[in-house]
Formats: C-alpha cells, sequence, structure tokens
C-alpha cells in the first residue's frame, strides 16, 4: 500500500465526509490539504481540519469564481479573514485567474489581476507556498506569482501549453496531476512533461471526472491519479507516490512523521 497525499480537496462540499476520509485512509492516504474557495468555505474548511489534526491541513483562499458574488467591501473582508487566520493555513488557495468566457462576463481580468495580486502578497507576507488556479490564464498566472516573488507555488490541474510549463519549472514551481490524466489529453501531455521533482497528486473532489463512466471524485481517487500517472511516465506507482510525498510534504511544511522508503523487489 502506497502512502499518498492528495493535496487539494474540496472537503467543505463533501457528503458523508467522515466515511470518505476514512476509506482514503485506509487506502493508504497520510494527509489532505483541504482548500477554502470564500469565506464560509474558509471556516467550514477550518473547522474540519481542527477537528482532524495531523491529516486535514488547511489551506485558505478566494476562488476567482467566487469575485462575480462580492463588492470590494466584501472581497475586502475575505482578504482580512484569510490573513488574520495565516498562522493556521499551510497555504493560501484555492486562488488564480479564470478566463473562461462565462467567468469573464461577471469577473474581469483586470478584477481577477487584483485580487490575486492581494491575495499572493499575503501569502509572500507569511511565507506561505500558493495553490494557483490558471484555466486559460497560464501565462499570466504565472507572471503574477514570479511578479510578486512567490518562492512555492503549485499550478494545480495544469492543462496549459509546453512552453509556459517549462517556465514554471525552471521557476521552482510544481504542477499537481489529477485523475483527469487518466484521459484529458492536455492534462496528460503536462503530466508526462513534469519531471517528478515537480509533481504533486491531488482530486479536487467532489469534482466529476472521467468521459464515459463518470464519477464524483472523492480522497480516495488520489490512487486513480497515481495510476496513471504511472503509466504516463512509464515508471512503478511505489516510485511516483514515494516522490509525490516527499515533495508534498516540503511544499507545504507539513507536520508529518512518517518513514518514507521505496520497497525494492
Amino acid at each position: 500500500m502506497h502512502k499518498l497525499i492528495d493535496t487539494h480537496a474540496h472537503l467543505d462540499e463533501l457528503q458523508n465526509l467522515d466515511s470518505m476520509l476514512g476509506a482514503a485512509r485506509t487506502a493508504g492516504v497520510i494527509a489532505v490539504v483541504a482548500v477554502g474557495s470564500n469565506h464560509q468555505s474558509n471556516i467550514k474548511t477550518l473547522e474540519i481540519s481542527q477537528k482532524r489534526g495531523y491529516f486535514v491541513y488547511p489551506a485558505l483562499g478566494l476562488h476567482p469564481w467566487e469575485l462575480a458574488n462580492l463588492g470590494p467591501f466584501e472581497i475586502d473582508d475575505n482578504l482580512r479573514f484569510i490573513e488574520q487566520n495565516i498562522a493556521s493555513a499551510v497555504a493560501v488557495g484555492e486562488i488564480g485567474l479564470d478566463y473562461d468566457k462565462r467567468v469573464l462576463k461577471v469577473a474581469s481580468k483586470e478584477l481577477q489581476q487584483e485580487v490575486l495580486g492581494r491575495l499572493l502578497n499575503i501569502a509572500r507576507k507569511y511565507a506561505k507556498p500558493a495553490i494557483i488556479h490558471s484555466r486559460y490564464a497560464w501565462k499570466d498566472a504565472l507572471s503574477l506569482v514570479q511578479d510578486v516573488g512567490i518562492d512555492r507555488a503549485v499550478f494545480h490541474w495544469f492543462t496549459g501549453f509546453s512552453s509556459v510549463l517549462k517556465d514554471i519549472i525552471d521557476g521552482g514551481y510544481f504542477v499537481s496531476a489529477t485523475p483527469a490524466a487518466e484521459y484529458h489529453e492536455e492534462h496528460r501531455r503536462a503530466v508526462k512533461e513534469a519531471p517528478l521533482q515537480r509533481l504533486l497528486l491531488e482530486t479536487d473532489c467532489p469534482v466529476t471526472y472521467g468521459r464515459e463512466a463518470r464519477y464524483e471524485s472523492q480522497p480516495i481517487d488520489v490512487l486513480r491519479g497515481l495510476k496513471a500517472v504511472s503509466q504516463l511516465k512509464g515508471v512503478e506507482e511505489a516510485i511516483i507516490a514515494e516522490h509525490t510525498t516527499r515533495n508534498a510534504i516540503g511544499f507545504f511544511s507539513l507536520d508529518i512523521e512518517i518513514q518514507l522508503r521505496r520497497s525494492d523487489p
């Protein structure tokens, strides 16, 4: 059984949370990073993590999708809450940019970039890593991360151009693989090109995955991502698990006392 970390899960959106976390733990998941997306989500994420210390680790964020529902003062309140509670968080996230035309209709590029810049400054001020959403905005998101001077960032569920991926890796940042690596061609290409030293595993649960047979994900599905990465890279699952788990512990500065040894045949 491999020791795995789900580095990106919306636990506040899951039904039957206890049973899902129990199933993941039984399958070898040793930690879950729970991400927040708005004020209520951040509050619930903190509550969930407080009840499950040393297994669930909270990240606090403001997703670009949420900006359509917020006025300037509400955005200020969200960021103030994140900063006031940053000591309890292992990262700032989920944050980022989304240039899908449906999102841009309700949240302009300028607004998204302004808010992301402010969130990144919080991450830099408190030396926290950033969890970046960058759909169709890969280059702009990377530029902002670099301009603010962020040392640690992961571009989650990356599907962008190879040229931007190279710049991400050259900048010392990470990308993460989801179960979509089973079938999504752009994501598969990115996962295949990313070196193991810069790769994390995640589920983004409860996202629905699949083409023909669709399913709503949960933390245990990090095993599906592991299998897909192993097949794409032609590397044993044990080696993928060892690298990605070590990467996650270091990236998030997780307080996990664990022996991580690859079992050679």
